[in-house]
């Protein structure tokens, strides 16, 4: 049995603008832990965001750029479930009236082009940063907010790649068009720019697909294809052993 892999990513842009989504705090990297936080960042009771027009713009700009319908109408919704890094608890998201959607971005392969389908693009806030063993006691965890509330533009292809030349291709045309419309800096090595897999193997021929994982936190063009190669293996050693692949989060 052969098994061909199906993959589609979920990739996180920090968006280029001086200030947060919903507050007035800056977005410059590399600030003093916790310097850049005000009440509305820091989820602090009673207070009111307000949208970063800019933020919006920039998003409607990549949507057109990948042939996507822009909503008439959008709205937030809070994403409930434990950040140890963002105090409210919950993020302000677009889970279910994103900005823009049913796109698609047509990749080189080989000596043709692959159309790969773009669900959605929303908006929604970037959490704060853990820091682990960096205080006095090397077993501390401490916290940073400087990047809560940061703009953050997430991309959701559909599952339309069948190779890692196939990923490898969506995400160099992707980060070169972010790169020419001056909306993302796409510095991985600050969390600009970052990935999350998932992955599914299905026979060859067949229509049907299989159990998919989630492969999260992945910041750089190297790491998510060792991860889905990885994965790769590790999924067709369990089928061909006759397991089940558990549909989870790694």
């Amino acid at each position: 049995m052969k098994y061909e892999p199906v993959v589609g990513l979920e990739v996180h842009a920090e968006l280029s603008t001086d200030s947060k989504v919903f507050c007035g705090c800056s977005t410059k990297f590399g600030a003093e832990p916790n310097s850049q936080t005000c009440p509305v960042c820091l989820g602090l009771p009673g207070v009111l965001p307000v949208l970063n027009k800019k933020a919006v713009e920039h998003v409607i700009k990549v949507a057109l750029a990948l042939n996507c319908r822009i909503s008439s109408y959008s709205n937030f919704d809070r994403k409930n479930y434990y950040y140890p890094d963002l105090p409210k608890n919950y993020q302000i998201s677009q889970n279910y009236l994103p900005l823009a959607f049913q796109g698609y971005l047509d990749i080189p392969v080989g000596t043709g082009t692959k159309r790969v389908g773009i669900n959605n693009i929303h908006l929604e806030e970037d959490a704060g940063k853990n820091l682990h063993g960096e205080g006095v006691d090397s077993g501390e965890s401490l916290v940073d907010f400087n990047r809560a509330g940061v703009s953050l533009m997430e991309i959701v292809t559909q599952p339309d790649m069948r190779s890692l030349e196939e990923v490898e291709s969506f995400m160099v045309s992707l980060r070169d068009i972010l790169l020419y419309l001056n909306v993302c800096d796409c510095c991985m090595e600050e969390g600009s720019l970052r990935f999350e897999a998932n992955i599914s193997l299905k026979l060859e021929g067949e229509s049907k697909l299989g159990n998919r994982v989630e492969m999260k936190n992945l910041n750089s063009f190297k790491m998510v294809s060792k991860a889905l190669q990885y994965e790769m293996g590790r999924q067709e050693a369990v089928l061909k052993e006759g397991g089940h692949i558990k549909e989870e989060t790694r």
